[in-house]
């Protein structure tokens, strides 16, 4: 008996043949069997599968394997979803000024302090549902926002046509003062120049359909009620809404660094006016700003470069409000 392995016996040049390769490997489209075969001796049953693929491709409007055509339209977001504004100071303001809400949810267990049972009292002097939820469900509600254990639900906001907010600015026994917003997409900028525009005596705002924030719940919350109170409008084109203003008699004044006339120099603060405000980064595009009559710089120091678009708006209200009082 030994460990030693004997010698390994060769196999007489018989396992050459398995070395050898298999030829090329057939593509989908070679291959008989294949859904995807192109060849003309195509069997019946992958046939009729090939037929009922495309046949389900076309009927909706997807991309199939076989076939190519078009892939299905995008659903284009309108914005009409259901807002929750939160926090205790938000919602306790947004009762004050009668915000149009549907339902105050508060959660169980929280700390009950005088901005909660302003609240919930404020609700029940409306007739509004008041609900008691968990806190996993009102975070779902808020989209995980800081909450502080209750919300206001207020319904999607009723924009109004920017043609009715014309003819409504005209009947005012003051000069018409509206604000337009160029592209302005924070909703915490749109809530603050609302605001504004509610404190200096504006009489609506116009925001573009696309490519603009809209009237959620943070632009209510940042608004403080006064969204309740001024007139937003929403215009399909700004460029032709700036067209009918013209063609109203009002002035179109663009805000933008760069501008030919300082805004303290501006004499016709007291006509019928309205005022544009760029994006946050890019300012007022290339067809509005050669749209409007005139473009009006704030003159500010050296060492700042730009205003924030809210508050360029409401130096601008500021000062038109002053020079017509």
């Amino acid at each position: 008996m030994t460990s030693k392995k004997g010698s390994a016996k060769g196999s007489g040049g018989q396992g050459k043949k398995a070395l050898e390769g298999r030829g090329k490997t057939l593509g989908a489209t070679d291959r008989p069997w294949h859904k995807a075969y192109s060849g003309d001796n195509v069997p019946k049953k992958t046939k009729w599968k090939q037929e009922k693929e495309r046949k389900a491709a076309a009927a909706e409007g997807r991309v199939s394997r076989i076939g190519r055509s078009k892939p299905p339209p995008k659903r284009r977001d309108t914005g009409d979803t259901v807002e929750v504004i939160v926090g205790r100071n938000p919602v306790a303001e947004a009762m004050r000024a009668n915000v149009p809400g549907t339902a105050l949810y508060v959660a169980q267990g929280i700390e009950v302090d005088e901005r909660i049972r302003e609240s919930v009292r404020l609700a029940g002097n409306r007739g509004m549902p008041i609900l008691e939820v968990t806190r996993f469900e009102l975070d779902r509600l808020s989209r995980n926002a800081v909450h502080q254990g209750i919300g206001i639900q207020v319904p999607p906001f009723h924009y109004e046509t920017f043609e009715d907010l014309l003819a409504a600015s005209a009947e005012h026994p003051h000069p018409p003062l509206l604000v337009a917003l160029d592209g302005v997409t924070d909703p915490r900028n749109l809530g603050a120049i609302v605001r504004s525009v509610g404190a200096f005596g504006g009489h609506g705002v116009v925001l573009p359909q696309r490519r603009a924030a809209g009237m959620t719940a943070t632009a209510w919350r940042t608004s403080a009620g006064a969204a309740a109170r001024v007139s937003i409008a929403r215009a399909p084109n700004l460029t032709r809404a700036i067209q009918q203003a013209q063609q109203a008699g009002l002035l179109v004044v663009g805000l933008d660094a760069d501008g030919e006339v300082d805004l303290f120099e501006l004499p016709a603060a007291t006509e019928p006016i309205m005022v544009v405000v760029g994006s946050e980064g890019r300012g007022l595009s290339r067809l509005v700003g050669e749209t409007c009559d005139l473009r009006v710089r704030i003159p500010i120091t050296s060492d700042v470069e730009s205003l924030n678009a809210s508050v360029a708006a409401s130096v601008t209200l500021a000062e038109i409000a002053r020079r017509r009082r």
